[in-house]
């Protein structure tokens, strides 16, 4: 279970690091609304850029102790559930706008994985 558990952390480290670094000004088609990057996705749920910023160091930050937590356990729960309760974030944001559900599902996915790895 330590396999799996380890596995789920640096996946979901490497996932945000993939989506607020490099894909941070790129289109995908699990941004909300219409957005074409990250910035106007934050425009359509009616957040700030001040508020963009601080989500991305909080996320960075996290990922990096999800890593980090792999060889220092004591990091890991913590990271897990701070990233936990920004994916529920990003889905009620998902959910404001109208977004088709399945545009949640990559938060989801994140924040299951974060369960794992908080809980097992």
């Amino acid at each position: 279970m330590n396999t799996i558990v380890s596995i789920a952390q640096v996946a979901v480290a490497l996932a945000i690091l993939n989506v607020w670094i490099v894909r941070f000004g790129k289109a995908t088609s699990w941004r909300g609304g219409e957005a074409a990057n990250m910035r106007e996705e934050f425009t359509v749920y009616g957040l700030p850029d001040w508020f963009m910023y601080t989500i991305g160091f909080l996320k960075i930050a996290l990922a990096v102790l999800l890593i980090a937590g792999v060889w220092v356990p004591a990091l890991t729960r913590p990271a897990a559930m701070g990233m936990a309760l920004l994916m529920i974030g990003a889905i009620a944001m998902h959910f404001k706008v109208g977004d088709a559900p399945l545009k949640s599902l990559p938060a989801f996915v994140v924040l299951s994985l974060c369960a794992l790895v908080a809980f097992a």
